[in-house]
């Protein structure tokens, strides 16, 4: 497993001296591929964090969410998620055309508090040419209409090249209330308008 982990990692490994926990860490808890229990932990998840960054390493993190299966797991190697018409700007998209790298925490708030890394590389589909790449069948398209209401405009794949816990001591225990979701609307009032007041700042 040496080839785990980065030099700034092991760097600071070595100068702080964590380097044999480190080493049984990336030995017992980082695969290169998601095990049963990963892919059945991300079917069920409804959020996860995305980050990404441009050509120049400057990076962006992002939020995606969707009704429980929104995330499609593919096989051990490849996961896939949808993308939805928004404000325009398409940070995170903008920074796979230039840069595949993308790391993504899924964390249940809910039940187990225990959160998993999946760092790969993703490339841009568009919708149509995902499902005949891809090869899925039809029902999966169906269920995406009916999960989303709107159907996606594109899907960013994912292969897998580690994947990791993210332990469970400092992720806090939350209670999921009741929200109305208004998928594929978009309509200022559902989307937060100007909260931070940006529009007349200096």
């Amino acid at each position: 497993m040496a080839n785990r982990g980065s030099k700034g990692e092991h760097s600071l490994q070595e100068k702080f001296g964590t380097k044999q926990s480190a080493s049984a860490f990336y030995e017992k808890q980082m695969l290169s591929h998601l095990n049963s229990t990963m892919r059945d932990f991300i079917s069920k998840q409804e959020m996860v964090f995305i980050a990404s960054a441009d050509s120049k390493g400057e990076c962006d993190c992002s939020f995606r969410a969707g009704k429980s299966g929104f995330i499609r797991v593919l096989s051990e190697k490849t996961i896939a998620y949808p993308e939805y018409r928004g404000n325009g700007v398409m940070a995170s998209l903008g920074n796979i055309l230039e840069n595949q790298n993308i790391g993504m925490t899924f964390i249940d708030f809910f039940e187990s508090t225990i959160g998993l890394h999946v760092n790969g590389t993703a490339q841009i589909i568009e919708h149509e040419e995902f499902f005949k790449t891809i090869n899925l069948d039809k029902n999966i398209e169906d269920k995406t209409r009916e999960n989303e209401g709107k159907i996606p405009e594109r899907w960013v794949f994912i292969t897998v090249k580690e994947a990791y816990i993210h332990c469970s001591k400092h992720i806090p225990l939350l209670k999921k209330l009741d929200k109305e979701i208004h998928w594929g609307i978009n309509k200022e009032v559902y989307k937060g308008g100007d909260f931070f007041k940006a529009k007349n700042s200096d």
